[in-house]
Protein backbone atom coordinates (compact mmCIF):
# COMPACT_ATOMS: atom_id res chain seq x y z
CA UNK A 1 0.00 0.00 0.00
CA UNK A 2 1.43 3.34 -1.08
CA UNK A 3 1.75 6.17 1.38
CA UNK A 4 0.56 9.61 0.36
CA UNK A 5 3.13 11.99 -1.11
CA UNK A 6 2.29 14.77 1.38
CA UNK A 7 3.17 12.55 4.31
CA UNK A 8 6.58 11.83 2.78
CA UNK A 9 7.31 15.54 2.39
CA UNK A 10 6.31 16.27 6.01
CA UNK A 11 8.52 13.47 7.24
CA UNK A 12 11.48 14.84 5.24
CA UNK A 13 10.95 18.33 6.69
CA UNK A 14 10.74 16.98 10.23
CA UNK A 15 13.90 14.95 9.80
CA UNK A 16 15.77 17.94 8.39
CA UNK A 17 14.54 20.12 11.26
CA UNK A 18 15.57 17.59 13.87
CA UNK A 19 19.02 17.35 12.25
CA UNK A 20 19.44 21.09 12.36
CA UNK A 21 18.44 21.26 16.05
CA UNK A 22 20.81 18.38 16.83
CA UNK A 23 23.59 20.25 15.08
CA UNK A 24 22.83 23.37 17.14
CA UNK A 25 22.79 21.33 20.35
CA UNK A 26 26.04 19.66 19.46
CA UNK A 27 27.55 23.06 18.64
CA UNK A 28 26.48 24.43 21.99
CA UNK A 29 27.97 21.43 23.84
CA UNK A 30 31.26 21.61 21.95
CA UNK A 31 34.12 23.33 23.81
CA UNK A 32 34.86 26.91 22.71
CA UNK A 33 37.88 27.65 20.59
CA UNK A 34 41.09 28.29 22.45
CA UNK A 35 41.97 31.93 22.74
CA UNK A 36 45.40 33.41 23.40
CA UNK A 37 46.52 32.95 26.99
CA UNK A 38 45.91 36.28 28.71
CA UNK A 39 48.47 37.27 31.30
CA UNK A 40 47.30 37.88 34.82
CA UNK A 41 46.63 41.57 35.39
CA UNK A 42 47.99 41.42 38.93
CA UNK A 43 51.18 39.88 37.55
CA UNK A 44 51.52 42.84 35.18
CA UNK A 45 50.80 45.21 38.04
CA UNK A 46 53.45 43.57 40.23
CA UNK A 47 56.07 43.77 37.47
CA UNK A 48 55.25 47.41 36.81
CA UNK A 49 55.45 48.34 40.49
CA UNK A 50 58.72 46.46 40.96
CA UNK A 51 60.36 48.17 37.98
CA UNK A 52 59.19 51.60 39.13
CA UNK A 53 61.86 53.75 40.79
CA UNK A 54 59.34 55.38 43.13
CA UNK A 55 59.03 52.33 45.41
CA UNK A 56 62.01 52.18 47.75
CA UNK A 57 63.35 48.66 48.17
CA UNK A 58 66.41 46.83 49.47
CA UNK A 59 68.06 43.42 49.15
CA UNK A 60 68.37 40.98 52.02
CA UNK A 61 69.08 37.32 52.74
CA UNK A 62 66.06 35.12 53.44
CA UNK A 63 66.49 31.36 53.86
CA UNK A 64 69.86 31.29 52.08
CA UNK A 65 68.56 33.30 49.11
CA UNK A 66 68.77 36.98 48.20
CA UNK A 67 65.39 38.69 47.87
CA UNK A 68 64.24 42.20 47.09
CA UNK A 69 61.81 43.57 49.65
CA UNK A 70 59.99 46.75 50.61
CA UNK A 71 58.11 48.11 53.63
CA UNK A 72 54.33 48.19 53.94
CA UNK A 73 54.15 51.91 54.60
CA UNK A 74 56.28 52.62 51.53
CA UNK A 75 53.87 50.59 49.39
CA UNK A 76 50.91 52.63 50.67
CA UNK A 77 52.63 55.94 49.98
CA UNK A 78 53.72 54.72 46.54
CA UNK A 79 50.18 53.82 45.46
CA UNK A 80 48.97 57.15 46.83
CA UNK A 81 51.56 59.12 44.87
CA UNK A 82 51.35 57.03 41.68
CA UNK A 83 47.68 56.09 41.14
CA UNK A 84 48.34 55.61 37.41
CA UNK A 85 49.93 52.23 38.17
CA UNK A 86 46.50 50.90 39.11
CA UNK A 87 45.24 51.42 35.55
CA UNK A 88 46.78 48.06 34.63
CA UNK A 89 44.20 46.31 36.80
CA UNK A 90 41.32 47.55 34.60
CA UNK A 91 38.15 46.42 36.45
CA UNK A 92 39.97 46.08 39.79
CA UNK A 93 41.63 49.48 39.68
CA UNK A 94 39.22 50.85 42.29
CA UNK A 95 40.39 48.42 44.97
CA UNK A 96 42.04 49.76 48.08
CA UNK A 97 45.78 49.45 48.57
CA UNK A 98 45.31 46.84 51.28
CA UNK A 99 43.03 44.74 49.08
CA UNK A 100 45.49 44.88 46.18
CA UNK A 101 48.34 43.79 48.44
CA UNK A 102 46.25 40.92 49.83
CA UNK A 103 45.49 39.72 46.29
CA UNK A 104 49.21 39.79 45.50
CA UNK A 105 49.83 37.72 48.62
CA UNK A 106 47.13 35.21 47.64
CA UNK A 107 48.63 34.85 44.15
CA UNK A 108 52.08 34.23 45.70
CA UNK A 109 53.53 37.28 44.01
CA UNK A 110 54.47 38.61 47.44
CA UNK A 111 55.39 37.02 50.74
CA UNK A 112 55.31 38.74 54.08
CA UNK A 113 58.62 38.68 55.95
CA UNK A 114 59.86 39.51 59.39
CA UNK A 115 63.22 40.57 60.72
CA UNK A 116 65.42 37.82 62.17
CA UNK A 117 66.99 40.00 64.88
CA UNK A 118 64.22 41.41 67.05
CA UNK A 119 66.37 42.67 69.94
CA UNK A 120 68.40 45.85 70.12
CA UNK A 121 72.14 45.57 69.71
CA UNK A 122 74.39 47.25 72.29
CA UNK A 123 74.61 50.98 71.63
CA UNK A 124 71.50 51.07 69.40
CA UNK A 125 68.38 53.06 70.22
CA UNK A 126 66.05 51.30 67.80
CA UNK A 127 65.97 48.39 65.38
CA UNK A 128 67.44 48.68 61.91
CA UNK A 129 65.19 50.34 59.34
CA UNK A 130 66.29 47.94 56.61
CA UNK A 131 67.38 44.60 58.11
CA UNK A 132 69.89 42.53 56.18
CA UNK A 133 68.42 39.16 57.24
CA UNK A 134 64.76 38.20 56.99
CA UNK A 135 62.52 35.21 57.60
CA UNK A 136 59.02 34.30 56.44
CA UNK A 137 56.28 35.67 58.68
CA UNK A 138 54.88 32.64 60.51
CA UNK A 139 51.44 34.04 61.24
CA UNK A 140 48.72 35.17 58.84
CA UNK A 141 49.99 36.30 55.44
CA UNK A 142 48.04 39.56 55.37
CA UNK A 143 49.03 43.09 54.51
CA UNK A 144 50.07 45.40 57.29
CA UNK A 145 51.46 48.90 57.30
CA UNK A 146 53.28 48.88 60.63
CA UNK A 147 56.74 47.29 60.73
CA UNK A 148 55.93 44.80 57.97
CA UNK A 149 58.20 43.76 55.11
CA UNK A 150 57.18 42.14 51.84
CA UNK A 151 59.48 40.36 49.38
CA UNK A 152 58.90 39.74 45.69
CA UNK A 153 58.71 36.05 44.80
CA UNK A 154 58.90 36.18 40.98
CA UNK A 155 61.96 36.60 38.81
CA UNK A 156 62.63 40.15 37.77
CA UNK A 157 62.83 40.95 34.08
CA UNK A 158 66.29 41.97 32.96
CA UNK A 159 66.47 45.21 30.96
CA UNK A 160 68.06 45.36 27.55
CA UNK A 161 71.25 47.02 28.75
CA UNK A 162 71.96 44.11 31.13
CA UNK A 163 71.56 41.63 28.28
CA UNK A 164 73.94 43.65 26.11
CA UNK A 165 76.35 43.92 29.04
CA UNK A 166 76.40 40.12 29.44
CA UNK A 167 77.64 39.85 25.84
CA UNK A 168 80.12 42.69 26.36
CA UNK A 169 81.95 41.11 29.33
CA UNK A 170 83.60 38.27 27.31
CA UNK A 171 84.77 40.82 24.73
CA UNK A 172 86.24 42.98 27.50
CA UNK A 173 87.99 39.95 29.03
CA UNK A 174 89.53 39.06 25.66
CA UNK A 175 90.64 42.67 25.18
CA UNK A 176 92.36 42.64 28.59
CA UNK A 177 94.19 39.42 27.73
CA UNK A 178 95.42 40.94 24.44
CA UNK A 179 96.82 44.06 26.13
CA UNK A 180 100.51 43.12 25.48
CA UNK A 181 99.99 43.23 21.69
CA UNK A 182 98.31 46.67 21.66
CA UNK A 183 100.02 49.55 19.86
CA UNK A 184 102.15 51.76 22.09
CA UNK A 185 99.70 54.68 22.01
CA UNK A 186 96.78 52.46 23.04
CA UNK A 187 98.83 51.04 25.90
CA UNK A 188 99.53 54.55 27.17
CA UNK A 189 95.84 55.51 27.01
CA UNK A 190 94.74 52.37 28.89
CA UNK A 191 97.51 52.68 31.48
CA UNK A 192 96.92 56.33 32.35
CA UNK A 193 93.13 55.94 32.32
CA UNK A 194 93.22 53.00 34.75
CA UNK A 195 95.81 54.74 36.94
CA UNK A 196 93.70 57.90 37.07
CA UNK A 197 90.53 56.02 38.02
CA UNK A 198 92.37 54.02 40.70
CA UNK A 199 93.97 57.18 42.12
CA UNK A 200 90.58 58.92 42.21
CA UNK A 201 88.95 56.01 44.08
CA UNK A 202 91.78 55.74 46.62
CA UNK A 203 91.82 59.50 47.16
CA UNK A 204 88.07 59.55 47.72
CA UNK A 205 88.26 56.73 50.26
CA UNK A 206 91.19 58.40 52.04
CA UNK A 207 89.48 61.81 52.29
CA UNK A 208 86.27 60.09 53.41
CA UNK A 209 88.12 58.22 56.18
CA UNK A 210 89.99 61.35 57.32
CA UNK A 211 86.74 63.34 57.50
CA UNK A 212 85.08 60.59 59.50
CA UNK A 213 88.01 60.34 61.93
CA UNK A 214 88.24 64.10 62.44
CA UNK A 215 84.50 64.50 63.14
CA UNK A 216 84.44 61.43 65.36
CA UNK A 217 87.36 62.69 67.48
CA UNK A 218 86.43 66.38 67.62
CA UNK A 219 82.61 66.29 67.65
CA UNK A 220 81.77 62.71 68.58
CA UNK A 221 79.66 62.33 65.41
CA UNK A 222 79.74 59.43 62.96
CA UNK A 223 79.58 61.12 59.58
CA UNK A 224 80.30 59.07 56.45
CA UNK A 225 80.22 61.10 53.26
CA UNK A 226 79.22 58.99 50.24
CA UNK A 227 77.66 56.42 52.59
CA UNK A 228 76.84 53.90 49.82
CA UNK A 229 80.15 54.04 47.94
CA UNK A 230 81.10 50.55 49.22
CA UNK A 231 77.59 49.05 49.16
CA UNK A 232 77.11 45.70 47.43
CA UNK A 233 73.60 46.44 46.16
CA UNK A 234 72.80 50.05 45.25
CA UNK A 235 71.51 51.97 42.29
CA UNK A 236 73.69 54.49 40.50
CA UNK A 237 71.89 57.36 42.20
CA UNK A 238 72.30 55.83 45.66
CA UNK A 239 75.93 54.93 44.99
CA UNK A 240 77.00 58.56 44.49
CA UNK A 241 74.77 60.09 47.14
CA UNK A 242 76.94 62.61 48.98
CA UNK A 243 75.03 63.50 52.12
CA UNK A 244 75.45 60.98 54.97
CA UNK A 245 72.72 59.21 56.86
CA UNK A 246 71.51 60.32 60.25
CA UNK A 247 73.57 58.95 63.12
CA UNK A 248 71.29 56.75 65.22
CA UNK A 249 73.93 55.36 67.60
CA UNK A 250 75.00 56.72 70.94
CA UNK A 251 77.90 59.21 70.94
CA UNK A 252 81.30 57.68 71.80
CA UNK A 253 82.86 58.14 75.21
CA UNK A 254 85.50 60.82 75.65
CA UNK A 255 88.05 58.24 76.82
CA UNK A 256 87.83 56.30 73.54
CA UNK A 257 88.08 59.53 71.56
CA UNK A 258 91.19 60.54 73.52
CA UNK A 259 92.76 57.11 73.04
CA UNK A 260 92.31 57.13 69.25
CA UNK A 261 93.61 60.72 69.12
CA UNK A 262 96.86 59.59 70.74
CA UNK A 263 97.06 56.59 68.38
CA UNK A 264 96.59 58.84 65.33
CA UNK A 265 99.31 61.26 66.49
CA UNK A 266 101.77 58.39 67.13
CA UNK A 267 101.10 56.88 63.70
CA UNK A 268 101.67 60.21 61.95
CA UNK A 269 104.96 60.76 63.85
CA UNK A 270 106.20 57.26 62.96
CA UNK A 271 105.38 57.79 59.30
CA UNK A 272 107.26 61.09 59.25
CA UNK A 273 110.26 59.59 61.06
CA UNK A 274 110.60 56.52 58.84
CA UNK A 275 109.65 58.17 55.56
CA UNK A 276 112.09 57.37 52.69
CA UNK A 277 114.65 60.02 51.73
CA UNK A 278 115.08 61.60 48.30
CA UNK A 279 117.57 58.99 47.12
CA UNK A 280 115.27 56.11 48.09
CA UNK A 281 112.29 57.78 46.46
CA UNK A 282 114.27 58.34 43.27
CA UNK A 283 115.41 54.70 43.31
CA UNK A 284 111.85 53.42 43.75
CA UNK A 285 110.59 55.75 41.03
CA UNK A 286 113.30 54.60 38.61
CA UNK A 287 112.53 50.95 39.36
CA UNK A 288 108.81 51.43 38.77
CA UNK A 289 109.49 53.39 35.58
CA UNK A 290 111.63 50.54 34.27
CA UNK A 291 108.89 48.02 35.03
CA UNK A 292 106.27 50.17 33.29
CA UNK A 293 108.57 50.71 30.29
CA UNK A 294 109.16 46.98 29.99
CA UNK A 295 105.41 46.38 29.91
CA UNK A 296 104.69 49.18 27.45
CA UNK A 297 107.54 48.47 25.04
CA UNK A 298 107.08 44.71 24.86
CA UNK A 299 105.82 43.32 21.59
CA UNK A 300 105.92 39.91 19.83
CA UNK A 301 108.56 41.22 17.37
CA UNK A 302 110.88 42.24 20.19
CA UNK A 303 110.33 38.88 21.89
CA UNK A 304 111.24 36.95 18.74
CA UNK A 305 114.26 39.15 18.01
CA UNK A 306 115.44 38.76 21.61
CA UNK A 307 115.27 34.98 21.31
CA UNK A 308 117.30 35.07 18.10
CA UNK A 309 119.93 37.38 19.63
CA UNK A 310 120.35 35.25 22.75
CA UNK A 311 121.27 32.15 20.75
CA UNK A 312 125.09 31.65 20.44
CA UNK A 313 126.63 31.77 16.92
CA UNK A 314 127.35 28.44 15.30
CA UNK A 315 130.56 27.78 13.29
CA UNK A 316 129.52 25.71 10.33
CA UNK A 317 133.06 24.35 9.66
CA UNK A 318 133.60 23.16 13.24
CA UNK A 319 130.12 21.67 13.36
CA UNK A 320 130.78 19.73 10.15
CA UNK A 321 134.17 18.43 11.35
CA UNK A 322 132.77 17.37 14.71
CA UNK A 323 129.92 15.56 13.04
CA UNK A 324 132.30 13.76 10.66
CA UNK A 325 134.62 12.72 13.49
CA UNK A 326 131.72 11.46 15.54
CA UNK A 327 130.43 9.52 12.54
CA UNK A 328 133.78 7.73 11.87
CA UNK A 329 133.96 4.16 13.26
CA UNK A 330 137.48 4.60 14.74
CA UNK A 331 136.46 7.64 16.80
CA UNK A 332 136.24 7.13 20.56
CA UNK A 333 136.18 9.46 23.55
CA UNK A 334 139.39 7.93 24.96
CA UNK A 335 141.29 8.57 21.72
CA UNK A 336 140.10 12.17 21.72
CA UNK A 337 141.28 12.59 25.32
CA UNK A 338 144.72 11.09 24.59
CA UNK A 339 145.14 13.39 21.60
CA UNK A 340 144.34 16.43 23.70
CA UNK A 341 146.82 15.42 26.43
CA UNK A 342 149.51 14.87 23.83
CA UNK A 343 149.01 18.31 22.38
CA UNK A 344 149.26 19.86 25.86
CA UNK A 345 152.51 17.98 26.65
CA UNK A 346 154.05 19.04 23.35
CA UNK A 347 153.15 22.66 24.01
CA UNK A 348 154.66 22.55 27.52
CA UNK A 349 157.90 21.01 26.15
CA UNK A 350 158.19 23.74 23.53
CA UNK A 351 157.73 26.47 26.13
CA UNK A 352 160.42 24.97 28.41
CA UNK A 353 162.94 24.79 25.53
CA UNK A 354 162.30 28.43 24.67
CA UNK A 355 162.97 29.49 28.26
CA UNK A 356 166.27 27.56 28.41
Amino acid sequence: MKRPVGAEKKRVKRSSGSASTAARDSGSDAPPRKKGVKKDLFQLFAEKVRDHKGLESRWAVMEQARVEYFRGKDFVSFIKNHPECKEVLEEDKDLDTEDIANVLLEKNLLVRCDRVTKTLRPGKKKLSTWPAHLEIFREDQAFSETDAFFAWTFEKRHPLWQTLLSFFWPVLTLAICLFPVYPHRCKLIVLYSCASILLMILSLLFVRAVAFGAMWILLGKRVWFFPNILAEEATLKELFRFWPKKDEEEPPKWTSRLFYTVVAVVVVMLLRRHAPDEAARARYQRRMSNIIDDVLEWSPKLALSGLMENQPPVNITEAASNSSDAASPDYTEEADLDETQGEEEAEDWTNSNIKT
